[in-house]
């Protein structure tokens, strides 16, 4: 069934951009072996607002990860990873998409990143002057995920608020479709949503902060609409692939998905871990030996980032 080399185990890797899902067959060594693409759908229904499908992202995603894994033993594919957009992806108390657009249409259930409609929240919120803006460059974005939560409650209180039920960054709706775990990405929640993990060691939701911007209600439950269980990018998610996703994609259940990341982000750790044809081999960036040899400082925003 393997076409490839029998004595490789594989990887996969999802890169969720903002016009297109991409899937890479990655042997344990690095090498690229097989790649995938398939387009996503934007609705831009007024100035500022761009709305997308988990649905179709989803979708999209599974087809990919098919292509790339046609041919291949699913018991040499020893782990899925994800990376997308910091894009907010909502539903409903029965998990099910929840429409955040004027159109009501439930299959537009994310709000993308450079989706500006929450503008005046986010002065609202920069008004505050709160502690926990010192983690988001001290004044935050209507691009970041608190200002378009509290647009949301303001202006879609009775047809969307009260009937929410989980709100994901998109990196971690992916993992959560793919194995039903609910855990979340301290990548996206430390730098989109105002999660704190600190020097000291604290890592918390702020509770000042919600209950200053008039978002108090996410504290119910544990914080379970946005997230109880916070994990560093990496670690296992769940119990792996579910048998549902196991069966769309065609591999294995409980085959290994990794904590999610930003596609910014994921895109440093790659540049930092690789080797480039041409370039002195004495010039190389193996992750490992750079942080044991080097300090090492990032830049990153939602859709870049800097090596220092």
């Amino acid at each position: 069934m393997d076409n490839f080399n029998n004595n490789n185990a594989y990887f996969i890797g999802v890169d969720v951009g903002t016009g297109s899902v991409r899937a890479a067959l990655v042997t344990e060594f690095g090498k690229i072996v097989s790649s995938a693409v398939e387009t996503i759908k934007t609705w831009n229904v007024q100035a500022d607002f761009y709305e997308q499908s988990s649905e179709n992202i989803w979708s999209s995603a599974v087809r990919c990860i098919k292509k790339v894994a046609t041919n291949v033993n699913p018991e040499k594919i020893r782990g899925i990873g994800f990376d997308a957009t910091c894009s907010l992806a909502c539903f409903d108390k029965a998990g099910k998409p929840l429409s955040v657009s004027p159109t009501g249409n439930n299959e537009q259930n994310v709000i993308l990143w450079l989706d500006h409609r929450a503008v005046k929240e986010a002065e609202e919120i920069n008004k505050l002057d709160h502690q926990v803006l010192k983690y988001v460059g001290e004044k935050i974005s209507p691009e970041m995920e608190t200002p378009k939560l509290l647009w949301l409650k303001k202006n879609r209180r009775k047809e969307f608020w009260e009937k929410a039920g989980l709100f994901f960054d998109l990196p971690d709706f992916l993992t959560w479709k793919a194995t039903n775990s609910e855990t979340r990405s301290s990548c996206s929640l430390v730098c989109k949503w105002t999660y704190e993990m600190s020097n000291d060691g604290k890592e918390q939701w702020n509770q000042s902060y919600f209950q200053q911007v008039g978002l108090e209600d996410l504290m119910e439950n544990n914080w379970r609409k946005i997230g109880s269980v916070v994990l560093a990018p990496g670690s296992p998610v769940g119990n792996g692939l579910s048998e549902d996703a196991a069966a769309e994609l065609g591999l294995l259940v409980g085959t290994p998905v990794g904590t999610s990341m930003i596609d910014a982000h994921a895109g440093g750790l790659g540049l930092i871990g690789c080797r480039v044809h041409g370039v002195d081999p004495e010039f190389h960036t193996r992750l490992s030996e750079y942080i044991l040899t080097y300090k090492l400082a990032t830049v990153a925003t939602t859709i870049s980032l800097s090596v220092i």
